[in-house]
């Protein structure tokens, strides 16, 4: 078969599976908001496929040149640079434009980098750039997920959204340390960067037939009942995001109590999850004298079950909600409160394992009741400010980015003064920070959030 003849096959059964799934939701009569939250789960999953693929796979080419911690924790981290230049203007350009139009531009640019950047340690400029380019793109992203989920979803079905859409995060994650070290290991690198570029693209496609922009909340509202789908009027009843000529109220979001506890707590979870992201594959391999590739499937086990605890975090939140068990704040702060506490006492543990199987549950604890936690802080976003979602998840995000900056260029120097020290990189003892400083956080977080957050609607 030819090459032409292949390509017009695969265009024949691209056209062909668009059409059968389209008649199949239509007969189905599947709820549009649920492929909107459908199809925002692939993206987050997507886009940490791409976050744990480049570590793995610059971990590898680095240590293959002898590369040290310090300019590895340099690079790690430049992608966070980036990442939190673009969050308030990401929630700022979804509020005027569209969070549609938002995700579909940030993921053809990543994708368009990923595709055409050569994986080279010793490329160091090129490298800097591309990554600092890649943290820019995807800080439009969840700015304009939480803008768009805010359209479309109402009040009793949030949290459980929320938690479906992040857990694409975790899953991700899981998928890329299962699949990208194998892949590494025959083909190289470099395929990691292709892989990351086709998903973005297939993505893109999916998301341009499949999604749509909802109602505009200023049409006339004698109008609505005449073309206003049931799905339509409950994402109004939800809160929708508000005109786009409507002024955002920057100085009372800034200066807001309930937004400071979600941006302090926004923060330490991503302090604590942009760690062990990019510092548990070194950790194998020097506090264990442990490859990724030798560990089958079980390095994976952390990510999956923050997937899992995600997920049980939003039906059990929407649970005590809807029937009426405890008020908003009161079930924010309790699965908060319980998140971080145990992801804490699970933190201070990991070092003291000495083992492949207590270093993977300690882990694998710790981030699963993070993402309980996201219960909590996470969607507390949509119940203070349902019309400005997307500006809040901004400015949280951006403190959650500035974490990444921080923790993971952080642990480099670290390590890389504990070496300096003298001291053995193969002790667990010598990690003991590492872990540390994300534990004492949790803690600290977990009062601010009991103490000033709420789950009233604080911005109309």
């Amino acid at each position: 078969m030819g090459g032409q003849q292949v390509l017009a096959w695969l265009r024949v059964l691209k056209k062909n599976s668009v059409l059968h799934l389209r008649s199949l939701m239509t007969r189905m009569k599947f709820p549009k908001r649920y492929v909107i939250v459908l199809l925002t789960f692939i993206c987050t999953n997507v886009c940490y496929i791409e976050r744990v693929g480049f570590s793995i796979a610059y971990t590898v080419a680095a240590d293959a040149i002898g590369v040290n911690q310090a300019n590895k924790g340099m690079i790690l981290s430049m992608f966070y640079y980036g990442y939190v230049l673009s969050q308030i203007p990401g929630g700022w350009a979804a509020q005027r434009i569209g969070g549609r139009r938002v995700l579909l531009l940030s993921f053809i640019l990543w994708s368009l980098i990923c595709g055409l950047i050569p994986l080279d340690p010793n490329r160091v400029t090129i490298l800097v750039l591309s990554r600092l380019f890649v943290g820019v793109a995807q800080g439009f992203i969840f700015p304009a997920i939480h803008t768009v989920l805010a359209q479309w979803v109402p009040p009793q079905e949030r949290s459980r959204s929320v938690s479906l859409t992040t857990s694409g995060m975790y899953l991700g994650a899981a998928c890329g340390m299962l699949f990208f070290p194998s892949l590494v290991k025959n083909m190289g690198p470099q395929s990691v960067f292709f892989v990351e570029a086709v998903l973005g693209v297939v993505w893109s496609v999916i998301w341009l037939k499949f999604s749509s922009d909802p109602p505009r909340t200023d049409l006339p509202k004698v109008s609505m009942p005449k073309v206003a789908s049931r799905d339509t009027i409950k994402a109004q009843a939800g809160g929708v995001v508000a005109p786009r000529t409507v002024k955002i109220p920057w100085r009372r979001i800034i200066f807001s109590l309930p937004v400071w506890a979600i941006v302090v707590n926004n923060f330490t979870f991503h302090y604590a999850l942009y760690v062990l992201m990019n510092w548990l594959p070194t950790y194998f391999e020097l506090g264990l004298q442990l490859s990724l590739q030798d560990m089958g499937s079980a390095k994976m086990l952390p990510y999956f079950n923050m997937f899992i605890f995600s997920n049980i975090g939003g039906v059990v939140a929407d649970h005590l909600i809807t029937r009426r068990i405890l008020s908003v704040t009161k079930t924010r702060k309790l699965l908060n409160t319980i998140g971080f506490v145990v992801s804490a006492f699970a933190l201070m543990a990991l070092p003291l394992f000495s083992t492949p199987s207590g270093t993977v549950m300690c882990s694998a604890l710790s981030l699963g009741f993070l993402a309980l936690g996201r219960a909590g802080f996470a969607v507390n976003h949509m119940d203070v400010a349902p019309k400005f979602a997307g500006i809040v998840m901004g400015v949280s995000n951006t403190a959650g980015t500035l974490a990444g900056i921080v923790g993971v260029g952080l642990t480099g120097y670290i390590l890389e003064g504990a070496k300096a020290s003298n001291k053995d990189l193969t002790s667990s003892e010598t990690w003991k920070t590492v872990f540390f400083v994300p534990a004492y956080l949790c803690i600290f977080s977990s009062v601010i959030f009991l103490a000033f957050s709420t789950g009233e609607k604080v911005f109309e």
